[in-house]
């Protein structure tokens, strides 16, 4: 092949192709050019880069802070970057192309390699926003591609510069597709391959309530959320969530399940608190009389809770005072108010045997018929279930509605 086909080979290719082709010189970089640099030395207003050889550059330190400041990197790390210009030998590189007309011309280069760039959000538009970008051009964000998840009714973005990629390009820049969404997932990946590393099963961070559920609470523990069911909030059984959190309010949660593969958090208020159960004996005493609310009906008997976090056993054999009955039903019902004895407490298996105050004390060993007797299973069965709730996230996300459709 000759040199004049090489050349005319080689206009066939864009800029990207080209620059992926050849080695890069870190003596002579063109504007918009991507590099791999480690960063030297973080300051106050720079990062410092080190780009191999005797060459170095900087960028400005606020692209990598937060709204309070702090930066997501350290000395040491290697981070992707792109040359913008050069003054007095000072190299001065970006994470993201800005405004100005030097990327204007560039802007298919950036697109086919994934540089972001900021554009003005200037005026909605059917299905999107009009954004003004880099040397006057113009691009279409649709709606679902603006932030994260679905937008909250109202919420304006409209007058902001914001970050995009270039989703699509043709007809010579005429119709660009953009999407913040692209942006705001890489930065959440990045932040969870961060937390990857610190966090783990079992311990207490501190998190923030961003939604509520009936099944439970959203609680962002440091750029990624967790569900904080509503059985897990308090030992005692809560029936209205709103009474106990609220959003934007700071809580101390265990961690209790990871998993990044399935994108789950589950965690636990409860599990921090004081177990009820360590003072059971002192608070309840065998043989006292004490006052508790019906709090589930099963086939074997009564659940009768004696306070936050403590139910008893009403078995079904003592509902009936003497008489026999063929469910619990026949004799209470949830939500009634009883004075009920304290036959045995088992701490170790946390299960108390309950018979009615007025009932004689003989019964209360009768083989068979408390705690510890025939219905043994059922009890286990009971307390593993805990109080009634949609359980995990991903529990939730597998229950069906009635027309056999997942839930949204």
């Amino acid at each position: 092949m000759t040199t004049g086909d090489n050349m005319e080979g080689n206009e066939e290719k864009s800029f990207a192709e080209l620059f992926e082709q050849t080695p890069v010189r870190r003596d002579f970089l063109k504007p918009g050019q991507k590099v791999e640099a480690k960063i030297v030395k973080i300051t106050n207003e720079w990062i410092f880069l080190d780009l191999g050889g005797k060459s170095e550059g900087h960028l400005d330190r606020k692209e990598l802070a937060d709204e309070e400041g702090i930066v997501a990197v350290k000395e040491g790390d290697v981070l992707t970057a792109y040359f913008l210009s050069s003054r007095h030998n000072e190299k001065l590189f970006t994470t993201r192309i800005g405004a100005g007309d030097s990327a204007r011309g560039h802007l298919e280069e950036i697109w086919h390699s994934g540089v972001p760039v900021e554009g003005m959000v200037e005026r909605e538009i059917k299905g999107g926003y009009d954004v003004r970008l880099p040397g006057g051009m113009r691009g279409f964000c649709p709606f679902s591609q603006m932030g994260l998840g679905r937008m909250d009714k109202g919420q304006e973005f409209l007058g902001r510069t914001m970050t995009f990629r270039i989703v699509e390009y043709s007809e010579r820049g005429r119709n660009i597709v953009l999407s913040n969404r692209a942006i705001r997932e890489e930065e959440k990946k990045r932040e969870e391959e961060a937390l990857r590393e610190t966090l783990k099963e079992g311990m207490v961070v501190s998190g923030t309530v961003v939604s509520l559920r009936d099944f439970g609470a959203f609680v962002d523990i440091g750029g990624v959320q967790g569900l904080l069911p509503v059985s897990e909030i308090g030992w005692e059984r809560v029936t209205d969530i709103n009474e106990r959190l609220t959003v934007g309010q700071t809580l101390e949660v265990a961690i209790t399940k990871l998993d990044w593969g399935g994108g789950r958090i589950s965690l636990s208020l409860k599990s921090t608190l004081p177990d009820p159960w360590d003072e059971v004996r002192s608070a309840y005493p065998e043989g006292t009389i004490q006052r508790g609310v019906v709090v589930r009906l099963t086939p074997f008997g009564a659940f009768v809770n004696l306070g936050p976090g403590v139910d008893g056993l009403l078995h079904v054999s003592k509902l009936g005072k003497g008489k026999r009955i063929a469910h619990p039903r026949d004799a209470v019902r949830e939500g009634d108010s009883l004075e009920v004895r304290i036959d045995a407490i088992d701490g170790e298996r946390k299960r108390i045997s309950l018979s009615w105050a007025d009932e004689e004390a003989t019964d209360r060993d009768r083989p068979g018929e408390g705690a510890a007797g025939k219905d043994d299973d059922d009890y286990r069965r009971y307390m593993r279930q805990g109080p009634k709730s949609m359980g995990a996230l991903g529990d939730l996300m597998k229950r069906k509605a009635p027309d056999g459709k997942r839930r949204p």
